[in-house]
């Protein structure tokens, strides 16, 4: 199965997304916004910024965890990935962003 993009509002009626991973697992999580339409919005500039390595950066939590930033050309961030243990592990997580983010596949979850 190919990437998923699942779309949930929560119980402000605020909406967000997640990036699934082919395995399931989630890879990128965007903020929320106020409309739908904000957050197909994001999906989208998600699935033309994640084919660039340039529109990702690398951060380092204060904990020590790292993690990675997805960046629209104007600097806003598109997307924040899960915290990761080791630089191998964020570059998988990125590289996943890469092969997953072109999806078509939404999906509305309750």
């Amino acid at each position: 199965m190919p990437g998923l993009y699942e779309i949930k509002e929560n119980e402000s009626g605020q909406t967000s997304f997640v990036l699934k991973a082919d395995n399931g697992e989630i890879i990128l999580r965007s903020e929320s916004y106020q409309a739908r339409a904000s957050a197909e919005n994001g999906i989208a500039s998600v699935r033309s910024h994640c084919v660039k390595s340039e529109n990702f950066v690398t951060h380092e939590a204060k904990d020590g965890s790292l993690y990675f930033n997805l960046m629209a050309a104007n600097g806003l961030i598109i997307g924040t990935s899960q915290m990761y243990h080791s630089e191998a592990a964020r570059t998988k997580g990125m590289e996943s962003v890469k092969a997953n983010g072109p999806s078509t596949n939404v999906v509305t979850v309750p």
